[in-house]
C-alpha cells in the first residue's frame, strides 16, 4: 500500500507528464516558502501556470478541484506572489487545477486527468 506522500508524488508525476505532452515547459516543482507550497510552475508562449494537483479515487464524494477552498486558494496567491517577486517575466501568471482520477490509485494504468484552467483568480 502506498503512502500518502507517494500516491501525492504519483499523481504529481501525472500531471507533470500531462503538462509536457500538452506543449507546457516545466519550470518548477514543489516550488515551497513559508506560505505554502505549489505543486509545479509551467509556461506556454503566454502564461506562466501555477499548478495545484489533486488526486483522487473518483468524484463520487466531490470534484477533486472543490478541495482546493479559499484558504489553499489564499496560501497560493501568496506563494505565487512571493515567486513572481523572485523570478522576473513577461507572462500572464494563470492558477490552474489538475485533477487526477485514479481509481485503483498508484496502481492505476490510465488515470483520467482534468485541466481546469483559470481555475481561480
Amino acid at each position: 500500500m502506498a503512502r500518502p506522500k507517494d500516491t501525492g508524488s504519483w499523481g504529481e508525476d501525472q500531471a507533470f507528464k500531462y503538462l509536457k505532452k500538452h506543449g507546457y515547459r516545466i519550470i518548477e516543482r514543489n516550488y515551497s516558502c513559508r506560505f505554502g507550497e505549489i505543486d509545479l510552475i509551467a509556461a506556454d508562449q503566454r502564461y506562466l501556470l501555477f499548478v495545484e494537483v489533486k488526486l483522487r479515487r473518483s468524484d463520487g464524494f466531490a470534484r477533486a478541484a472543490e478541495f482546493v477552498d479559499w484558504r489553499k486558494q489564499n496560501c497560493l496567491r501568496a506563494t505565487a506572489d512571493l515567486w513572481l517577486s523572485l523570478h522576473e517575466t513577461d507572462l500572464q501568471p494563470r492558477f490552474d487545477v489538475i485533477e487526477v482520477y485514479a481509481p485503483e490509485g498508484v496502481d492505476t494504468k490510465k488515470p483520467l486527468i482534468n485541466h481546469l484552467e483559470d481555475a481561480f483568480q
